[in-house]
């Protein structure tokens, strides 16, 4: 690829995206592989990978909160369920959309859990305003159970925390 062909790609990629995506498709498509940027083209692919890790442990964050505040914070769990039932319904189902396009990543939840437990338990103290105490700093319920469709740590018909 010339310099100035290079140069042209690149500033293509600066001053909109869209267009050098589509460039990219067709040079893609046609097996002109001497007209791609590859620098940009491989930085993409990179940060593809990266955004389904970050979607995974935020999701995986903000569902341990929801099951945290479901298992301690009694004062409003009556009048909050439905909603972080719901809340905690959509963290599940948007984990497992990614699991099914990315299935090696169901491998790293295990190791990501306790660091998403954690930061999920720092949201939930801010919010709750619990004494801190009171909350586990480890996992008190297992990934498996964060993940189970049908499990929840308190329903309203019932008082125990499994």
């Amino acid at each position: 690829m010339s310099t100035e062909t290079n140069v042209k790609l690149k500033s293509l990629y600066d001053q909109d995206y869209q267009l050098w995506l589509e460039d990219t498709v067709a040079h893609l498509k046609s097996h002109n592989f001497d007209a791609l940027d590859l620098e940009n083209l491989i930085e993409e692919i990179e940060s593809l990978g990266r955004s389904d890790k970050q979607s995974l442990n935020s999701y995986l964050k903000r569902l341990c909160e929801h099951l945290l505040k479901l298992s301690y914070w009694e004062t409003e769990r009556d009048r909050c369920f439905s909603g972080w039932d719901r809340e905690i319904e959509n963290f599940r189902q948007e984990i497992q959309e990614i699991l099914d396009d990315s299935p090696s990543l169901r491998n790293r939840l295990g190791d990501r859990y306790p660091a998403a437990y954690v930061r999920g338990r720092r949201l939930f103290l801010k919010v709750s305003k619990l004494d801190s105490e009171r909350i586990p700093e480890s996992p008190c319920f297992s990934l498996e159970q964060a993940l189970d469709d049908d499990w929840l740590p308190w329903r309203p018909d019932s008082e125990t925390i499994d």
